[in-house]
């Protein structure tokens, strides 16, 4: 049987920027991961991990300054012209905010047929048709096409976006932080849409966010970033019982629980994370680490598989 080749590959994706005192930002260090058909990896980390600035790359938003980002095989950054405008439609993005994802002045059937229309792939005269079919898609009404973005709740403006991305058949969607500007019952309705996308058509998923327990109910792999690093890896369902790494525990117990009665105490914050462009020497959590120990300052860890689906970077399990 063959293996499964990947959608899109990372392959050792670093990204620097320029600081304004001549110093340097490396937003992303390091970070190879692939995404398959059928599959969600789940992105998570405080603000300012890099999270948004990886999934840029993937869309081909910034360039990598080292590494490689493959599609299908090929180096995604060597494309030009015709065939990267081509290998775009395969990669989507859901933005976090769906009201300033849309142009205020278009209708909802302007901005879903939009992308269509770029690639010659329907007529003028086909946009409702379409729009109200993508609609009914996404578990919207049919004359939602003829609204205006101000008209629809926070919730449906997202499944709009929704439609928008999907509407070229893509093989990857990029959710980046898609739920977080969302009620809690908006943002199981967009889960369960996009468990249903994925069950019905197959398409590989990169949700990025920083709520553990909604990344560990919808993601099947998960991977961790602090700093612009890769702390750990592991499966979805196994997050709240097999992390390892202090640091994602330290985001595991940030979970607010509705639970807690008197007995339990709630663990106090760990400190905030260093100036990124100022990362210390050793182990990028070592000032916020209760199990820092002295090797930490010294030797940054390496990123070491403990099996198949479990890997970590901390000198705890060397």
């Amino acid at each position: 049987m063959d293996p499964i080749v990947p959608i899109m590959e990372a392959r050792h994706v670093v990204k620097r920027f320029p600081t304004e005192k001549g110093g340097e930002l490396v937003a992303v260090n390091d970070v190879s991961l692939s995404f398959y058909p059928q599959l969600t990896v789940g992105i998570v980390g405080e603000s300012g991990c890099g999270k948004s600035t990886f999934a840029r790359m993937l869309m081909h938003l910034e360039q990598p300054s080292e590494g490689q980002i493959l599609m299908h095989g090929k180096d995604y950054f060597s494309l030009k012209g015709e065939e990267l405008r081509q290998q775009r439609r395969h990669v989507q993005m859901v933005f976090q905010d769906p009201m300033g994802s849309f142009a205020p002045k278009m209708r909802m059937r302007d901005a879903i047929c939009r992308p269509l229309l770029n690639y010659g792939l329907i007529e003028r005269n086909q946009v409702r048709g379409t729009a109200m079919e993508y609609l009914k898609r996404v578990g919207l009404p049919p004359e939602f096409e003829d609204r205006f973005p101000h008209e629809l709740s926070g919730g449906q403006r997202q499944r709009v976006a929704i439609a928008r991305a999907l509407v070229l058949d893509p093989e990857l969607l990029i959710c980046d932080e898609a739920t977080s500007a969302l009620d809690v019952s908006a943002q199981e309705d967009v889960i369960r849409l996009l468990e249903k996308l994925q069950e019905d058509v197959g398409i590989g998923i990169v949700f990025i966010c920083h709520d553990m327990a909604l990344v560990s109910r919808f993601a099947h792999h998960v991977q961790v970033m602090y700093l612009g690093n890769v702390v750990e890896e592991l499966e979805g369902y196994a997050l709240k019982t097999n992390a390892l790494h202090p640091y994602t525990q330290m985001l595991i117990d940030s979970v607010f629980d509705l639970h807690t009665g008197e007995r339990k105490v709630l663990n106090e914050r760990f400190g905030e994370a260093p100036d990124p462009s100022r990362i210390p020497v050793g182990c990028p959590f070592q000032d916020r680490c209760r199990k820092c120990m002295d090797i930490c300052r010294k030797e940054k860890p390496v990123f070491e598989r403990l099996d198949k689906e479990h890997a970590v970077a901390c000198h705890l399990y060397d």
